[in-house]
This record gives C-alpha cells, structure tokens and sequence, in this order.
C-alpha cells in the first residue's frame, strides 16, 4: 500500500474525517472529478469545456485575517496622521505607481503586475469562503453552497494531461453543491511514495479491487460518500504515481538555493509554484496573520518584507519558465482595514474597500485599477467587485463564465458568478 504518513486527523463539514479516507487503502486524498477518463477522455473533456492550454492555472494566496490595503498597495501619505499610518510611499518601475516602502523588490517589477485599489463587494466575514467563490457564504446555503474556483475547475475541466489533480489547497475551499467528490485535495505532509514492495501495476489493480467493492455499496448511499471516495482514491493514487505532483510536495526535493531565495517564511509560494509546474491548475494557500486590531505596523514591518521576497521570486520564476502567461496569481483577503488607526496603533474591519493584488494570466499588467477616496475608507472611481475579479479568473483560464452553467442539488443551473463580464482593463 502507499506508505504516506499523515497528521492530525481533520473533520469535515459532512462528517467525514479525513482518517477515515484512510480504509480505502491508506491514501491521503483530495476531491478530485473526472478520476476515471482516459487520457484522451480527459483531453475531450479540457476541449469541450474550453480549456485551451492544460498550462492554464491559477495561484489563489489568502492574506488571513484581512490586510490594512491603505498601508500596503493604497497609502495616503497627504492624509491626517491618524489614517495615514507610519508607512511611507516609494517609487515603483511603473510611472505614477507607488506602493509601500517595505516591499523593494515588488517595486521594482510593478510592470509585472496590476493593483486594485477600488475592491468592493466584501461580506465582512471572517473566512476564506468568498476568496474562494466570489460569494457570501449563505448563497446557495440549502444547496449545498457555492463551489469554490478550484471545485468547479475540477467539475469542468478534470486533473491535466499530465494526470496531477487539478484542485490542491493548503486552506480548504468549499465544493458547494457540487458534492464532496470535487473537494480539493488538501497536503498533509509527510512521505508521498510507493513502497518498495509495491509497483504501480499492483497498487492499480488494488485500487481498481477497492472501487468496485465500493460500487457494490454505492446504491444503499445517498450522500454522495462512495462516489467521492472512488474519485478520492483515483487522485491520491494519481498525486503518488504521477511523479512531478508528489516530488512538488515533498520540500526535501527542493532545491536549497530557491528556499533561500524565496525566504524560510514564504516557502508555500515557492510549493504553489511547483505545483502549477507539475501541472495542477488551480493552488490555494493562506498566507500570514493580518486581523490587525492592534500593533498593525509592528506587524506589517515583520511581514512584509517576506511577502516581498516571496512574492517577487515567484513572479521572477514564472516569467523565467515561460509560465507567466497562463498563471494567474491573486493575493487578497477577506476586507480591508478602518481608515482611522484605533488607540492601540491598529486597524479595525472595514469590509467598504480592500485591495487586490494581480499578475500572470497573459494579463495586461503595469497599472493601478481604481482609487480610493482621500482617507482610503471608500472606492472613488472605477469599484471593482469581488465576481468581476473571478469572471477575470476563469476567462484566464479559458472558462466562458456567459455559457458554462453547473447543476445544483435541486436540478437547477446556476452560472458561475453573476457579473459574468472579465475585467477590461486586464484583458482585451
């Protein structure tokens, strides 16, 4: 059997935790749709639902807790002293565009990416959901819920020509009504090998051996467990013999000079790297501690500078690879911050504006997307909303957000996102 050690066992929202996957041959596994295609299979599938490259992926990075957007990408330096902050603003490779002091490396490559300055939409709710989805989390509720991107790249398109799944998060990301067989296949260390006794040949007829036991008690289930256990069995099985995907995940296999350069604390962009590298199209991580009610500036001076260094080497990597063009990299979080800065130097929650930070994508980069008005409490010009950012995402992904509909729990179909027009000023 596969010999992949694991961590504490986690409980899913349906009951189903994670250890108990394990019966199904000890596999650490993921939600992944489409498991049972053929290569050719696959290919049609990619094509019908009009994916044009399988290089097409996106890099999803959840700034936890909701960044202060007007002391990073939107800083106010002509502002009263209690909503301008201690940050000052510097010069960037881009004419006009500034952005904070602590991040030198970005401004140096701004025409690599595009800042949105005008993000309005936010639920105002503490969670990764609408980073995920685009939506608030009681959308859809008696459904099921809205899937996230990764769940519904999965549904459409399936794991890649080169077999990696096609949905891996370091931060959850919910399937919605598409059911748990879409479920990301979610990393939990450890050694992602065959043992030495066990060839692929044999572990596939084992497997194969185990589907169809499960099949025999698919009709007496109602809750869709079989069937997303069959697939989940597929893709961990997948993720180990496909080679490039397991090898991405292991950090020994790293080359010590990229985890230098990247920064100790900023390894997960260098795995998301790898990990579209080897062909997944859809990676999700969070990514520092940003619920800043108090200390907001000793806090961002620690971590900035490593979102910095690890944002600019993963940047410089897929431009270097040729990569550039078809990944996508959003970094965002769930709002933004209050525009007066409270009596113990922090700033509250302030769902009226935040920030977005994009780039790759074949993207028209090198631009400032919207303004704030004059203390960064509300969008001035240009409000962009959270399902434009996603129409954006899924077009970059070859996904026609105005004709793809998926079917809910009730039957019914439901469009990806509801402003289904990609942002024109990224994309032409």
């Amino acid at each position: 059997m596969l010999k992949i050690q694991l961590g504490r066992s986690n409980q899913y929202c349906d009951g189903v935790s994670r250890r108990s996957f394990l019966k199904l041959g000890s596999l650490s596994l993921g939600g992944m749709a489409l498991g049972s295609l053929s290569l050719p299979q696959l290919l049609a599938a990619e094509a019908q639902a009009g994916i044009k490259s399988s290089t097409k992926a996106v890099i999803n990075v959840h700034l936890s807790g909701g960044p202060s957007h007007q002391d990073i990408f939107d800083l106010k330096p002509d502002a009263p002293a209690e909503f301008r902050g201690q940050f000052q603003p510097i010069a960037t490779n881009v004419s006009g565009m500034e952005i904070c002091e602590h991040l030198p490396k970005l401004a140096t490559m701004a025409d690599k990416f595009a800042i949105i300055r005008s993000l309005i939409g936010s639920t105002g709710q503490h969670s990764n959901y609408q980073t995920h989805s685009a939506y608030d989390q009681r959308d859809l509720r008696n459904a099921g819920g809205r899937p996230s991107l990764g769940s519904v790249v999965a549904k459409v398109a399936g794991p890649s020509a080169s077999g990696a799944p096609a949905f891996i998060s370091y931060n959850g990301g919910s399937p919605g009504y598409l059911g748990p067989v879409h479920k990301p296949y979610e990393p939990m260390g450890g050694s992602l090998k065959l043992h030495s006794s066990l060839s692929e040949a044999r572990l596939d007829k084992r497997t194969n051996l185990l589907t169809s036991l499960d099949r025999l008690r698919r009709d007496v289930d109602g809750t869709g467990q079989m069937e997303a256990l069959d697939s989940f069995t597929q893709r961990a099985v997948g993720v180990v013999t496909s080679g490039a995907v397991a090898k991405a995940l292991d950090s020994g296999s790293m080359d010590p000079k990229d985890k230098e350069r990247y920064g100790k604390d900023a390894q997960q962009f260098l795995t998301a790297r790898r990990l579209v590298e080897a062909g997944v199209r859809v990676v999700t991580l969070s990514w520092g501690g940003w619920d800043t009610h108090g200390g907001n500036f000793t806090t961002l001076k620690r971590q900035l500078p490593n979102m910095d260094r690890g944002l600019a080497s993963l940047l410089t990597d897929l431009a270097d690879r040729g990569m550039d063009k078809d990944v996508s990299v959003v970094v965002w979080g769930e709002f933004g911050r209050t525009p007066r800065v409270n009596s113990g130097a922090g700033r509250d929650h302030w769902p009226s504006l935040m920030m977005c930070f994009l780039a790759g994508g074949g993207m028209q980069l090198g631009q400032v997307i919207g303004s704030s008005t004059r203390n960064a409490e509300y969008a001035k010009d240009r409000p962009v909303h959270f399902q434009e950012v996603f129409a954006t995402l899924y077009h970059n992904l070859g996904i026609d957000v105005n004709s793809v509909q998926l079917h809910d729990t009730a039957g019914r179909p439901q469009y990806l996102v509801d402003k289904r027009t990609p942002m024109r000023e990224l994309v032409s």
